[in-house]
């Protein structure tokens, strides 16, 4: 019997002839597409009694199949192929469901990175002068805890900028020597996340328009001049793109020379350097103050009668020596360039102007390499006529140079700030009624404390020159026993002074000449000058120059001349002296000296 059911077993599974399988009687019907129904779940019932509908699930396929052989699988067979579906179906669907949830992240991460802040950021268009908007630029001077709230538009340089976070950066702006700071923040449809990675991204020393609102910091802001408001950035535009590399930052530009922590700059690479090195607020403080005591000059002098003169600075001969003059071609013979304005000066109070001054370049051939010298500089000379005595002039410059020490404490006083944080120093002191100090006396103070000076060193005679040296010297000691940086030495050897000094009346190895001096340096010379012809030539002829060379100068005094006297002050001296920059050619824009004709 049991061979029989197994032959009939198998004739009920022979296919028919058109290739389809025989149903059992236990078989699901098909559906008029072919297809096997799926299995479903009945309905349960809602809350109102109502059946609802609950989700199907595809049936499993046990009908064994066709293996390649020829048979059937077996019923172990079935279920490890089943099995072996489901898994591969449940892969699929987890790799579907990872999928549709990496483009939802995506999609979401797009949404949140829209830029909608594209039109508030980016490069400007050359500027070509094509129009003109109207828009009041603000002024970071002008900008305080008053200003909050109110919106401002300014160009400015980018000096410094730090990330904080991905979706905020901080921003420090220049203008000149004031700074404020400012942040970049992301904001729902106002500032996306590549405006602040722009923000982040642009080159120190750019410059900048931007469009902000003045707000309150939390704290204030010690590293700005500006201290009690920021601005919040709405909109921020490069004008002008510095290059990725500098000579060197402004941080390290504006730490002190003698600075423990942090690189510093070296005088000749500031130099080499100039346009950057003249961006940091240390020098602008420094150069305003430059231009602070040309004014304050031009001011007093004006308001004593003064004219203001413009001499040429091309000469025929040598004005002092010969050895410490620039000679140049000009056309078929030789010039010389004006080592000062004291002839035409002079030539001026013959000619019944009075009391004349000016502002202009002074040029010295002298190879001195020292923090003091320069081969060119800017000299504020003056020359006036007098009544009676010289003293009547030195006693006008006095009161010309005490007038520009109050004012430029008193105009000047956030640019002194600024300067001290980078070169310390304690304020310069003057007193109301000046010192005025004998040749003599100030050699016998020196002898007292003694100091010598020479090689090798040797006490300092009556009339012997004083060195740089022992200029600080006396300094030190004026400081110390009188407590004033500045001070006037009178009645000069005659052997030290030009050959158009006037001698002593009483003392013919003495001139009626005087110095001016801060904190130990000479700052201003002068004297009663020769106005009798017949005299100037014999001082003249003394000293190996002949008369007949300086002609025309010599006739303006044969034509008659009231007797005068004057001096000059050497501009970057008086403001290295002031701020002790402790060195001359931080006080010039462009200095030149022996080794040094550019920038």
């Amino acid at each position: 019997m049991t061979g029989v059911k197994d032959l009939m077993h198998k004739v009920t599974h022979i296919r028919s002839p058109s290739g389809s399988r025989p149903t059992s009687p236990t078989a699901q019907p098909t559906s008029p597409t072919g297809s096997r129904p799926s299995s479903t779940i009945s309905p349960a019932p809602s809350a109102d009694g109502t059946a609802s509908p609950r989700p199907t699930a595809p049936a499993e396929d046990m009908t064994p199949r066709m293996k390649e052989n020829g048979e059937l699988e077996t019923k172990s067979e079935v279920k490890k192929r089943v099995a072996a579906e489901k898994k591969e179906k449940l892969k699929q669907e987890k790799e579907a469901a990872r999928l549709k949830k990496e483009a939802a992240e995506k999609a979401a991460r797009e949404a949140a990175d829209v830029d909608y802040s594209a039109d508030k950021y980016g490069k400007l268009p050359l500027v070509q002068s094509t129009e003109r908007t109207g828009i009041v630029r603000t002024q970071f001077v002008n900008l305080s805890e008053a200003n909050v709230g109110q919106d401002v538009t300014f160009r400015a340089r980018l000096q410094t900028s730090r990330a904080q976070g991905a979706k905020m950066v901080f921003l420090v702006f220049r203008q000149q020597n004031h700074t404020i700071q400012a942040l970049v923040q992301v904001e729902p449809e106002l500032v996306s996340k590549k405006m602040v990675r722009f923000a982040e991204s642009i080159n120190p020393e750019s410059i900048v328009l931007v469009e902000g609102t003045v707000q309150k910091p939390l704290e204030p802001v010690k590293s700005c001049t500006v201290q009690d408001a920021e601005i919040k950035i709405k909109t921020l535009r490069i004008i002008s793109e510095a290059p990725n590399l500098l000579p060197f930052s402004m941080a390290d530009a504006l730490r002190p020379a003698d600075s423990a922590e942090g690189a510093t700059v070296a005088l000749d690479t500031r130099l080499d350097n100039r346009i950057l090195d003249l961006r940091t607020i240390t020098n602008q403080s420094i150069f305003k103050m430059s231009s602070g005591v040309c004014n304050l000059f031009r001011e007093y002098l004006n308001s004593q009668g003064f004219v203001e003169i413009h001499t040429p600075k091309l000469q025929g001969a040598a004005t002092e020596s010969g050895s410490s003059v620039f000679k140049v071609s000009y056309f078929k013979g030789n010039a010389y360039l004006a080592q000062s304005p004291q002839l035409a000066k002079q030539m001026c109070i013959a000619a019944d102007m009075e009391k004349v001054y000016e502002i202009a370049p002074v040029f010295r051939a002298e190879d001195s390499n020292t923090h003091r010298h320069m081969t060119e500089f800017m000299g504020l000379d003056m020359e006036m006529a007098f009544e009676e005595h010289y003293h009547e002039v030195m006693e006008t410059i006095d009161g010309m140079l005490k007038s520009i020490f109050a004012g430029l404490k008193q105009r000047y006083a956030d640019d002194i700030a600024v300067v001290q944080k980078q070169f310390p120093h304690e304020d310069f002191t003057f007193l109301d009624e000046t010192l005025v100090l004998h040749y003599t006396d100030a050699i016998k103070l020196l002898q007292e404390a003694g100091v010598q000076q020479g090689t090798p060193p040797a006490p300092i005679g009556d009339h012997d020159d004083m060195s740089t040296s022992t200029e600080k010297a006396l300094g030190v000691i004026v400081k110390e026993k009188y407590k004033t940086d500045y001070y006037i030495i009178d009645k000069f050897p005659i052997a030290l002074r030009p050959f158009y000094t006037m001698p002593d009346p009483t003392n013919p190895l003495l001139s009626n000449s005087y110095d001016f001096f801060m904190r130990g340096e000479e700052i201003l010379s002068g004297a009663q000058r020769l106005h009798d012809a017949p005299m100037l030539e014999e001082r003249m002829r003394a000293v190996g120059i002949n008369p007949d060379d300086m002609k025309s100068y010599v006739d303006g005094f044969r034509l008659g001349a009231p007797p005068h006297a004057g001096g000059g002050i050497g501009l970057e001296r008086v403001v290295m002296l002031f701020l002790k920059l402790n060195n001359i050619r931080r006080a010039s824009l462009f200095p030149r000296d022996p080794k040094r004709l550019e920038p």
